[in-house]
């Protein structure tokens, strides 16, 4: 295993999902000097996230993140109880010893959805702490403040700044 100093941290997200609505999610992705924003629909909040995930980090990992398994459970009683959240990933469908393997990711938390994206991303960490991944993150970075195209910003939309979203985040995803 490498070490762990360069893992992925979830810096923001943000997830829109109604009745009526696609579900739209957004996340900020950094490790090191390298940071990584992406924006994906899905069906449900927790699925949109896990594509925005796996759009901001195609480039590092080669490919997407096979979600294996997925469990939820209340370790409690209420609506207002902490969740349980585990996952099971496999690296993206690739040759080699980058293509093998199986990771699990454990999180929990009041927010569920908040709590399954930190899973799935502790999975994504266990997997790149392998040594036959090493250096992924640094190849595959857009170093802080390096300039991004237009094109790619706007693939990449995932400004997280609290004071310009607005409560409706489905405002903010349609703009």
């Amino acid at each position: 295993m490498t070490d762990m100093a360069d893992a992925l941290e979830l810096s923001r997200w943000t997830a829109s999902s109604g009745s009526n609505a696609r579900s739209r999610g957004a996340v900020v992705i950094a490790s090191g000097d390298h940071v990584w924003r992406a924006s994906a629909e899905g069906i449900g909040a927790i699925d949109a996230l896990y594509r925005a995930v796996d759009e901001a980090l195609v480039g590092v990992l080669t490919g997407h993140p096979r979600l294996l398994a997925y469990d939820i459970h209340a370790l409690g009683e209420g609506t207002d109880t902490i969740g349980a959240v585990a996952v099971r990933i496999a690296p993206p469908d690739v040759g080699g010893k980058r293509g093998s393997g199986e990771y699990a990711g454990e999180a929990r938390g009041p927010n569920i959805i908040a709590a399954s994206i930190e899973a799935y991303v502790a999975a994504i960490n266990l997997m790149l702490a392998e040594a036959h991944w090493s250096g992924a993150t640094e190849a595959a970075g857009n170093l802080r403040g390096v300039a991004v195209s237009a094109g790619t910003a706007r693939e990449q939309r995932a400004d997280l700044d609290e004071d310009k979203v607005p409560q409706d985040t489905t405002a903010w995803f349609e703009r």
